[in-house]
């Protein structure tokens, strides 16, 4: 449906400066100010995915800064959005989303200098975000090139625990991993920047491991084999998906890029719902040369990201995704 929605955008060719916009669906726009420095500007918001009010702020936030990391940029500044049902909600939940976000930021080190609120029918939070880069370094998403590894930073499931939480069957095990992962900063993406052989960076967020790793494929003009084994999953997530827990849409996503799947044998269900689960504050997607992945790992080891691991591959041909 967005793709349809900005079918007839204008082409922002005649902006030179502008180094990365629309045309390839990538996580931030970029704007070259000068020789050594550009501007990375994203924002992102949405309504609670949990019923804490300070956990939400703090979700909403990571979920908004991640698109700077993802870009290889270190962020300097945030303003807020903030929509309220006024009478409705108490100002004291109102005072814990936005001390969440505050947290948040102070974790990354920069401040929210401002923002926007308005009266509205549910709750909303979240950031615009911006960061600095040189131009030189900035990690697009599709200049994949065929024999890179594809490295995922963090574990799926965070949309199926979201779905069992709304059902109140998720475990505080389980809400304690949800919490823990869509709090965590990508804070790879910054030194990421500075590796030669790191060449596609995105991270995975509302279409899934597949949607985003698809354009990765479109943009760089590549398949990808996925190794459905090697692929981290949340441990909370397994016995929920085997539940039947599920987002809708998770299925949204199949019906919009499942015909450039392909699937092996036998019954995929489970995993397909996993694979096209929607990540809030999700992990980095790399795509790097063979001989850089082991300092790529190290990189994310030494950030505390446990799960990263290699899980597949690019290769010449149509822009697909094979599970194997």
């Amino acid at each position: 449906m967005l793709s349809e929605v900005l079918a007839n955008s204008p082409a922002a060719q005649p902006f030179k400066d502008l180094l990365v916009g629309t045309e390839s669906s990538d996580d931030a726009a970029v704007y070259r100010i000068n020789d050594t420095q550009a501007i990375i500007a994203t924002t992102d918001f949405f309504m609670p995915i949990v019923d804490d009010p300070y956990d939400f702020g703090r979700i909403a936030a990571t979920n908004a800064i991640s698109d700077v990391y993802a870009m290889g940029g270190k962020p300097f500044l945030a303003l807020a959005l903030l929509g309220i049902p006024v009478g409705k909600m108490p100002m004291e939940a109102a005072q814990r989303i936005v001390a969440g976000g505050h947290a948040v930021c102070a974790a990354a080190g920069i401040p929210i200098a401002g923002g926007h609120s308005i009266d509205s029918p549910e709750p909303i939070y979240g950031l615009v975000a911006l960061g600095l880069i040189h131009p030189d370094k900035v990690k697009r998403n599709d200049r994949a090139q065929a024999g890179d590894l594809l490295i995922l930073g963090k574990g799926l499931g965070v949309g199926i625990m979201s779905a069992a939480l709304k059902k109140g069957e998720l475990s505080a095990e389980g809400y304690r991993q949800m919490i823990e992962s869509t709090t965590k900063l990508n804070t790879p993406g910054i030194a990421l920047a500075d590796m030669a052989g790191v060449h596609a960076l995105t991270d995975v967020t509302g279409f899934g491991l597949l949607g985003h790793l698809l354009e990765i494929c479109r943009g760089s003009k590549l398949a990808a084999e996925l190794e459905w084994s090697k692929v981290p999953v949340l441990g909370a997530a397994r016995p929920l998906v085997e539940q039947g827990f599920v987002t809708g849409a998770s299925e949204r996503n199949w019906n919009s890029y499942g015909s450039q799947v392909v699937l092996p044998a036998g019954d995929m269900s489970l995993q397909r719902k996993l694979l096209t689960d929607p990540q809030t504050a999700g992990g980095l997607l790399v795509a790097c040369t063979p001989d850089t992945a082991p300092a790529v790992l190290e990189v994310f080891r030494t950030e505390g990201f446990a799960d990263a691991v290699v899980i597949g591959r690019l290769t010449a041909g149509a822009a697909q995704v094979k599970i194997i």
